[in-house]
């Protein structure tokens, strides 16, 4: 009997997965191409501006370029502006950018990262340095640069689902590491202010992307990810394999990121995290909140991987 209620329940559950998303052996590539040069322009062109921290002009100043460039791929476009407050209790100024393609189309999916920069290098060995922004040419531009080369992809080739594309503000200001404490509260202000004042809620799922174009980059299954939507994680996989990415998406999992999807989880959205971790005591790269995340850690290979991928799981979700 119990043997008999254990099947009922596999079969339950492989019958409710069967009918969410297409089966992995169902999947076909596509023909379009991810454009790697693309994205690493869009990467040059964040950095240009300087760090973006909320309260300075440089935040100010990308926050027009990217809503201009999310427009320009006649996507409808929402600035969601705000005042959130710090761990130490100083107002930021914010900006959620939202856009919008195809918003007549009711099964939508949610592609999101964060846009800002951390206002302080608490990696940094420098004692003079550790107290100054730096530019986050991973942390921050990688996810902004994959997504604005989606976004132009989608301006063209229409997908069977209508996409929304969020660049979350204030991801990166919690307390400095070396305080010692962790606060999940601190992080992810703009994620947290969004799903209190969100303009559309009915996602079939989110995909979190943070830190996308590092060289040498390894990207793991995420527990959190694993645990809210593990079907959609290994499907994102499964892609990578048939695309001969296997070497960078390997098939193990880390423990769990408190990143803007845990944010949106727990708030109903089912969402999943890909993001550059590494399976030893620094966990991610060497150089991350350092002034070392500058151009010179990026890689187009990591950039074009991840994007490709992004593009087949769109372009395959019926």
């Amino acid at each position: 009997m119990a043997f008999k209620r254990t099947l009922i329940f596999v079969l339950i559950i492989i019958s409710i997965y069967s009918c969410d998303i297409p089966l992995a052996h169902k999947i076909k590539l596509i023909d379009i191409k991810f454009n790697a040069d693309s994205a690493y322009k869009f990467i040059k062109e964040q950095l240009a501006f300087g760090p973006r921290v909320p309260n300075t002009p440089a935040h100010d100043s990308c926050a027009i370029f990217l809503s201009q460039k999310l427009r320009s791929y006649n996507a409808k476009v929402a600035l969601q502006n705000a005042i959130v407050y710090r761990y130490d209790s100083l107002p930021l100024r914010i900006t959620n950018i939202i856009a919008q393609f195809y918003p007549y189309k009711k099964r939508r999916i949610l592609l999101f990262t964060h846009w800002d920069t951390r206002f302080i290098a608490d990696n940094e060995k420098d004692s003079v340095l550790r107290y100054k922004p730096f530019l986050g040419a991973n942390d921050g531009a990688s996810g902004v640069a994959v997504l604005l080369e989606i976004a132009r992809h989608l301006s063209v080739d229409t997908p069977k689902v209508g996409v929304d594309i969020i660049f979350f503000d204030a991801e990166d200001q919690g307390e400095p590491q070396f305080l010692f404490i962790f606060n999940k509260e601190s992080w992810s202000l703009g994620a947290r202010y969004w799903v209190k004042h969100k303009h559309f809620c009915n996602y079939l799922y989110g995909i979190d992307i943070d830190m996308v174009g590092g060289k040498n980059a390894k990207f793991y299954k995420e527990d959190f990810s694993l645990f809210y939507y593990g079907y959609l994680l290994y499907r994102i996989w499964h892609i990578a394999k048939l695309l001969g990415y296997d070497s960078l998406f390997i098939d193990k999992n880390v423990k769990s990121i408190f990143d803007d999807h845990f944010v949106l989880n727990q708030n109903g959205i089912r969402s999943v995290l890909i993001i550059e971790t590494h399976r030893n005591n620094k966990f991610y790269p060497s150089y991350w909140h350092t002034h070392g995340d500058n151009l010179q850690v990026i890689d187009k290979k990591t950039l074009k991987a991840v994007g490709q991928i992004i593009l087949n799981v769109i372009y395959n979700q019926k």
